[in-house]
Parts: C-alpha cells; sequence; structure tokens
C-alpha cells in the first residue's frame, strides 16, 4: 500500500463509500503478510519510494509470481531484480501487464506511470557492462527520474568521455559503472559538481578477482564526490541517484 492508495482508503471511509469494516480489512495486512516462504511487506512504499523490492535470485519461478501477485494487490509498481527467464514466464502468467527487461533482468509492472524528472544520468566504461548499467537506469526511472544514458566511454578511449561532458555537467547525479581496472568514476567525478555513485561490476579478466579489482579501485578514488556501491549493485546506485535527484529537486526555488 502506498501513500495515495492510503489517502484513497482513508477519503472513502471520510466521505461514506468505503465501510469501516472494508478499511480495517485492508489494514490488517500492515505492516506484512505472512505467506509462509515470505512476509511481504505492503507497508514499505508508505516509508520508501516503493513498494518492497523483490530479489529473484534463489527463489522459484511460482514463489516470485507469488509475490509479486501479493504486492500487486496493493500497489500499482512492482520491482523484481536479477530476474531470469523463467521468472519473467511466471510473473507475466499471474500479471500479463508486466514487462520484462531482459538485459537488466528485472521485471516492472507499473500501472500508474509516474512524472519522470531529468537529472539522471548513467554511463557504463564497456558494453559488457549493460547488465548492470541498465538494472541502475531501469530502477531510477521506476523510481521518477528521467534517464540518459552513455554508454561504452571507458577510460581505453577517453575522447568518447569528452564528447559528452555538457551532459555530465547537466545532470545532479552521475552512475559511473565499470570493470575492469575501475577507473571510469574517478575520471568522470574530476570533472563535475555532482555526486558520482560508482558501481564495480564483474567483468575482467582473471587479477580483475570478479570485480574486487575495480572495487578497491573505486575506493580509493583520488577525486572527490565519488561513492561507491556493491560489486554489480546496479539496483542499489539507480536508487541512490533518484533519491539525490529527488532531494535536489525538492531544495529548487519554486
Amino acid at each position: 500500500m502506498d501513500e495515495q492508495r492510503l489517502r484513497d482508503l482513508l477519503e472513502g471511509v471520510a466521505d461514506g463509500t468505503r465501510s469501516i469494516e472494508a478499511a480495517v480489512a485492508d489494514l490488517r495486512l500492515l505492516p506484512y503478510e505472512d505467506v509462509g516462504f515470505a512476509k511481504i511487506d505492503h507497508h514499505r512504499a508508505l516509508r520508501d519510494l516503493l513498494p518492497e523490492v523483490v530479489l529473484a535470485e534463489g527463489k522459484t519461478p511460482v514463489q516470485t509470481a507469488e509475490i509479486a501477485t501479493k504486492l500487486t494487490d496493493r500497489a500499482g509498481r512492482l520491482l523484481i531484480t536479477r530476474a531470469g527467464p523463467e521468472h519473467a514466464d511466471a510473473v507475466r502468467d499471474a500479471l500479463p501487464e508486466a514487462t520484462y527487461h531482459e538485459i537488466a533482468r528485472l521485471i516492472t509492472l507499473e500501472r500508474e506511470p509516474a512524472r519522470r524528472d531529468p537529472g539522471v544520468t548513467v554511463l557504463s566504461g564497456g558494453t559488457a557492462d549493460l547488465p548492470v548499467a541498465e538494472e541502475a537506469a531501469v530502477t531510477a526511472e521506476l523510481m521518477g527520474s528521467e534517464v540518459e544514458r552513455i554508454y561504452d566511454v571507458g577510460v581505453a578511449g577517453l575522447h568518447r568521455l569528452l564528447d559528452h561532458i555538457e551532459a555530465l555537467q547537466a545532470a545532479r547525479a552521475l552512475v559511473v559503472v565499470a570493470g575492469m581496472e575501475g577507473a571510469l568514476p574517478s575520471v568522470v567525478s574530476g570533472l563535475v559538481v555532482v555526486p558520482v555513485i560508482a558501481v564495480p561490476t564483474s567483468v575482467g579478466y582473471g587479477a580483475s578477482f570478479r570485480g574486487i579489482a575495480p572495487l578497491l579501485a573505486m575506493l580509493n578514488a583520488c577525486a572527490a564526490g565519488v561513492s561507491v556501491v556493491n560489486i554489480d549493485n546496479g539496483f542499489g546506485a539507480g536508487y541512490q541517484a533518484a533519491l539525490v535527484n529527488r532531494l535536489a529537486l525538492s531544495e529548487r526555488p519554486d
């Protein structure tokens, strides 16, 4: 249940179109619903910008679909991360309006699309980083940010990045996704005056240690303004970028 649904419920009771008993039945499942293998937090959207986000990895397709159905009974948006095609098939059998973002490995549903405000830009060092970059971009979009994508601009060809300098400097938050040596966020942060959210990926050869090398490089960035999320955590980066954008917009003078 999100804030708008709660308002509608209370207004229905106030104007007599909804009985107190019906309202109590709706509120009974706050803050969570126990379905045995999961406790579904229907209260999350009242505290957060999104209803509870579902991690499909480690869940069966049937479990994922049941959780998705329960969530969307009481919320108009849905985000499922790390979803494979089998999860997508099960969810779309139950919720035909759901969308599967194959590259990002996300399943989304948005029954009433919110306004998207510009301000978030997602960059990737290489094409191999796209699954993580797209996870960040789609997450930020679902949270109400318009996202500009600038892909394959790694430091091996710095001129490709510099061609986009105006777009970088116009953003309110930048998500910079890179594997290999992980140098891109430090370079980007030296060019802008907004938060840079660095995402190390597991892309790289042996000594990259499946993302540990870029993680350490980003944590040791010589440019100020870089924050770092976990390896391959596009969701966390996109979420943080959308929060930054939302705060910047709320503080902007009318």
